[in-house]
Parts: C-alpha cells; structure tokens; sequence
C-alpha cells in the first residue's frame, strides 16, 4: 500500500504508563533521516511517550543496533528510520535485503513493538517526497505502527 492510499490517521493514543521509546536512526542522508524523526517526534508527542535517539553510521547497523538495544533494556519499544538510495552497483540490493531480513528476524524472535521506516528509493528526489512535514511522510507512518504495536503488547500482557 503506497502512502497515497493509506487512511487519515486520528491522533495517536496509548493507555497506561509513558511509554518509553528508542529511536534507531542512520542519518546518512540526514535532511532525510531529520524530516522523518520530526513527523515521528508529533506522533510520539501525542502519546506523551519519553523518546532517546541513538545515531548509527548507516542503514545496514540498524538490525544490531536493535539486538544491542533489546538486550539492554529499558525502552518499551524502538522506532528504526533510515534511507538508502539506488546506486550504480548491486549494494542497494545487499543492504536492502540484509536490513530488512535482519530487522524481521529480531522482529519476530523477539516481539518488540516496533515501528520500521526504512526509505528504499530508486533517487533522492523519492526519499525527500516521504520525509516532507506532510501526510506522505512515512516517519509518522512508521511512529503509528510503532503505537498500534506497544497498545497490542499492553493488551496482550493483562
């Protein structure tokens, strides 16, 4: 589903305590990365979650960041925002496939709330298009998955 066709979201709400949530972001294309962190930011305001945002060089750290992360402790759920852009060579292709098979797997093991925003565009141009302060940005999208995930596990653990 493109962001298009995707509802109009209602304001984000979550029941019970704050929520604490870490922000995974590879701000490699950083005016990128920023524009998605500042429509995930709104999103986790209107929760009253408490946010910490940790750097990692690049797209394909985001999956160990998040084993690392887990493992720690300490956050309710995590939030990964990143870009990668097409090049001239297969690498677009590796790191696409590794992140997001990385990020499933430790998903799915693991049943973190989670909410992925991970821009793989063909041209900059496509990525700056979903990190505008609109509608099409997919770090609001990501932000909202991310809530509907912590309401379920909050659900689920009564």
């Amino acid at each position: 589903m493109s962001t298009k066709d995707s509802p109009d979201r209602a304001p984000a709400r979550l029941d019970g305590p704050q929520a604490r949530v870490l922000v995974i972001q590879a701000p490699y294309y950083e005016d990128v990365v920023g524009g998605m962190l500042r429509g995930a930011r709104a999103v986790l305001d209107e929760i009253g979650a408490k946010v910490e945002v940790a750097d990692v060089a690049g797209a394909y750290e985001l999956p160990a960041a998040l084993r690392m992360a887990i493992v720690r402790g300490g956050w309710d759920g995590f939030l990964l925002l990143g870009c990668v852009v097409r090049g001239e060579t297969d690498h677009y292709t590796f790191i696409c496939d590794a992140v997001c098979h990385g990020v499933m797997d430790i998903s799915a093991e693991t049943g973190v709330p989670l909410g992925f925003g991970l821009l793989t565009v063909d041209a900059l141009d496509q990525a700056i298009a979903r990190s505008r302060d609109d509608r099409m940005n997919k770090g609001i999208e990501a932000a909202h998955a991310l809530v509907q995930q912590l309401a379920l596990a909050r659900r689920w653990a009564r």
